[in-house]
């Protein structure tokens, strides 16, 4: 997995300085990961500025309650697979993703079946994204 060809589309802002610490702490541990912040709005007009943030080459990944949950080994598999592939991690605001942002999704991936707000779901998967790398280098950092 290269971090470099990997971005995060979140919608809002951190506030919380606690989460902030945290993404920052994995954000030096994975140079060139790219964190970009959607003003938060109506559900269409964030699907709009997500759209008009996606390159053409990326693949996005949607992440959403109802998408595939899977353990970290699987995530860092799954990754693996899709080798140098650009990808879009795409985090909705708190009325979710629209149904077309959706079903545009190469992958629709669930961090866990319970919800989460919008901060803690980024530092999750910075930590997750930290975590397949860890995983697929053969570091410590997984007791598996």
């Amino acid at each position: 997995m290269n971090p470099s060809r990997c971005r995060i589309l979140a919608v809002g802002k951190v506030r919380r300085s606690w989460i902030k610490d945290g993404i920052e702490l994995y954000r030096k541990r994975l140079p060139g990961l790219e964190i970009i912040e959607i003003r938060d709005s109506t559900p269409d007009k964030e699907a709009e500025s997500i759209r008009s943030s996606l390159r053409p080459n990326e693949h996005l990944i949607a992440l959403m309650e109802e998408g595939d949950a899977v353990g970290s080994i699987p995530f860092a598999r799954r990754l693996d697979q899709l080798g140098n592939q650009r990808l879009a991690f795409v985090i909705g605001g708190a009325d979710g993703l629209t149904n077309e942002l959706k079903g545009r999704a190469h992958w629709q991936l669930s961090l866990s079946p319970m919800t989460f707000p919008h901060e803690l779901a980024r530092l999750m998967l910075i930590e997750q994204l930290f975590r397949a790398q860890a995983i697929l280098q053969g570091s410590p950092y997984h007791r598996a």
